[in-house]
């Protein structure tokens, strides 16, 4: 059960710094080194989710 959440928990994560990206871009208030740092954590966070199975 505890990997579960933590799967789950890693996944919402990388949604979540995909849409954060979309919607400060729409704005036009993200350079893209902070983009490009944010769209790997969201990455890295997947990587960890799957390193988990």
């Amino acid at each position: 059960m505890y990997k579960n959440i933590v799967k789950i928990a890693l996944k919402g994560i990388a949604l979540a710094m995909g849409v954060a990206i979309i919607v400060l871009s729409t704005l036009k208030t993200l350079d893209v080194k902070s983009g490009v740092s944010m769209l790997g954590m969201g990455l890295a966070a997947l990587a960890l989710a799957n390193f988990q199975e």
